[in-house]
């Protein structure tokens, strides 16, 4: 059975268990125990705190576990980075006083900084070839200038409306952040097989959020400039209406590319066109 870890509170929670969830894994926490056995896919669940799995994973304790990269690229074990999950996006980066006139990386010099990241900013530092005193604590970060504790501060940022609420701005992004699936290095066969699986599954739900199921109708005299803006998986299904002269089209198209794509089917005379979600795509 696969053991992986997960957070038990927090910003990645709700989003991990729904991932699961989307994976058609049946998880019951509704006491919020500590684990959780899924009723029909062979894994365990541990709800743990998000700075602790990657010791877990790496010790063995748990086979995978998903966490933010900022929490595994600052504990630093050696962990693998399975698959990036497209959710709990931010960035770890150097706040200062929106008062400050900062213009580069050298006005961070002897400053004191405050973070829960020493190991990222101090990398950070070094690379820069900065030397500043780090200050660390945990929790409540965005403060510490304001109460004189510390010059600037180093922390996740998501809208940014912590630091302009605490008089503080953006300086320098350190780390861009988002969920990823992390395994160990001595994950057993079978286990790893397992992972596999649930990869397959946390992959068809990744690319049906990107993309989106399209049909529409098309003079044939613009097919061949409608096939070319519509490469669907491999290429776009054409079949021919009733209506002489016309064909229906369906195709799959990239959530980032959808508006520019249905601006040139429009000007290529399709007509009817119908947009779908795709609940799983198996690639």
């Amino acid at each position: 059975m696969l053991k992986i870890a997960i957070q038990k509170s927090g910003r990645l929670y709700e989003h991990s268990l729904h991932l699961l969830q989307e994976c058609g894994i049946e998880i019951n926490n509704g006491n919020r125990q500590l684990k959780s056995v899924a009723f029909n896919f062979p894994v365990e669940v541990y709800f743990l705190r998000d700075d602790d799995i990657p010791q877990y994973v790496y010790d063995g304790v748990a086979d995978a576990g998903i966490v933010g990269e900022n929490i595994v690229y600052e504990k630093n074990k050696e962990v693998d980075v399975v698959s990036k999950l497209g959710f709990g996006r931010c960035r770890l980066s150097i706040a200062v006083p929106k008062n400050m006139n900062y213009t580069s990386v050298d006005d961070l010099k002897d400053l004191k900084i405050a973070t829960s990241y020493t190991n990222l900013l101090q990398n950070f530092l070094n690379k820069k070839n900065v030397n500043a005193e780090i200050h660390e604590i945990s929790g409540s970060v965005e403060i510490a200038p304001g109460i004189g504790l510390a010059d600037a501060i180093c922390d996740l940022v998501s809208s940014g409306s912590t630091l302009f609420t605490n008089g503080l701005k953006e300086a320098e992004v350190i780390l861009q952040s988002e969920a990823v699936l992390i395994s160990g290095k001595n994950i057993s066969a079978e286990n790893n097989a397992i992972l596999d699986k649930l990869r397959l599954r946390i992959n068809a739900v990744k690319a049906a959020k990107n993309n989106k199921y399209i049909m529409l109708n098309a003079p044939n005299n613009q097919l061949k400039k409608i096939a070319s803006v519509l490469p669907g998986m491999k290429s776009p299904t054409i079949v021919p209406l009733a209506e002489e002269g016309w064909s229906s089209v369906q195709s799959v198209v990239n959530e980032s590319d959808f508006w520019d794509i249905i601006e040139k089917l429009k000007s290529y005379g399709a007509e009817g066109i119908l947009v779908v979600p795709i609940e799983k795509m198996i690639l």
